[in-house]
């Protein structure tokens, strides 16, 4: 998008946690050239020179962390705002003063009287008018999977009004855990793959051309394969046998760290990072993700 309005694409991120207390993921921009390139990534400021930040609710840095932010214009002043998402799964609203500079103060975005909330976490902010009656709706993906819509019944041209999510797109729980649980010795091949898993993020756009919006997720996946040679069964007790010896040293850590003996602690932490590598001797892990396509009927 053109969030400063200087005719140039600009590309636009948020971020788990900058590095200093309090915990607060910022957001970067990337201001676009004429020549087609992009600066540096730099902090998006508020009117006020200082960062955008989540404020937190009742002191949880879930609020501020993992942002997720979409620029749309959202009280129609013709002025980019910024919707956000973060970890806790709820939204804020920074609104914008000018092309490119936004309120300091964010607002959490409600749907009648009640914040609106995800019921799982990841909140995943997309704008569009989906069910085509001239005004915006919020789309999102969510840590648990699927995809989820809040319809707006303020009508064209008005400052939205949305109600709580419906489940647009079942969230499928035994895909996720298969996908997902890193303690898991079963395989999980790309093939064997059915639908998306957790960590969804959504997009959505006419992909076929047939005047019907259709939905993009992306997702997080853990492929598994066992080591050559080993039989499931064989996998399964050794990872019973590792999983035993890794939360005896997390354990040990957790004493060490409680008794502040840090040379302790140093040596653990060694043994730790050894033990994760030994993983590959009988179960081989690789984090991953894949997008769906979802074509509207």
């Amino acid at each position: 998008m053109d969030l400063n309005g200087d005719g140039n694409l600009d590309i636009l991120s948020g971020s788990y946690s900058r590095m200093s207390q309090p915990m607060a993921g910022l957001f970067q921009v990337l201001w676009g050239k004429q020549d087609g390139t992009f600066s540096r990534p730099e902090v998006l400021k508020g009117t006020d020179g200082q960062p955008l930040i989540i404020p937190a609710g009742d002191g949880d840095d879930v609020e501020r962390i993992c942002t997720r932010p979409f620029a749309v214009d959202w009280n129609q002043d013709g002025v980019l705002d910024l919707v956000v998402g973060n970890f806790a799964g709820s939204f804020y609203l920074f609104l914008g003063k000018e092309p490119g500079r936004f309120v300091p103060k964010a607002e959490k975005i409600r749907a009648g009287d009640q914040p609106l909330t995800l019921e799982g976490r990841h909140s995943d902010p997309f704008l569009i008018d989906w069910d085509g009656d001239g005004d915006l709706d919020l789309l999102s993906g969510s840590a648990q999977g699927g995809v989820y819509w809040s319809e707006n019944k303020a009508g064209a041209g008005k400052t939205p009004e949305l109600t709580p999510f419906q489940v647009l797109i079942e969230p499928s729980r035994e895909q996720y855990l298969r996908a997902n649980d890193l303690g898991a010795t079963g395989t999980v091949r790309e093939g064997a793959l059915a639908g998306p898993a957790g960590s969804t993020r959504v997009w959505a756009d006419d992909i076929n051309g047939d005047g019907k919006l259709d939905i993009l997720v992306g997702d997080m996946v853990t492929l598994r394969s066992l080591a050559e040679g080993l039989t499931e069964e064989q996998v399964k007790q050794k990872q019973a046998e590792w999983k035993k010896e890794y939360d005896q040293l997390l354990k040990d850590w957790s004493a060490a760290a409680k008794a502040q003996d840090t040379e302790k602690q140093r040596t653990l932490s060694r043994r730790l990072r050894e033990l994760m590598a030994s993983k590959t001797n009988f179960l081989h892990e690789e984090m991953t993700g894949f997008v769906w396509v979802y074509f509207q009927k």
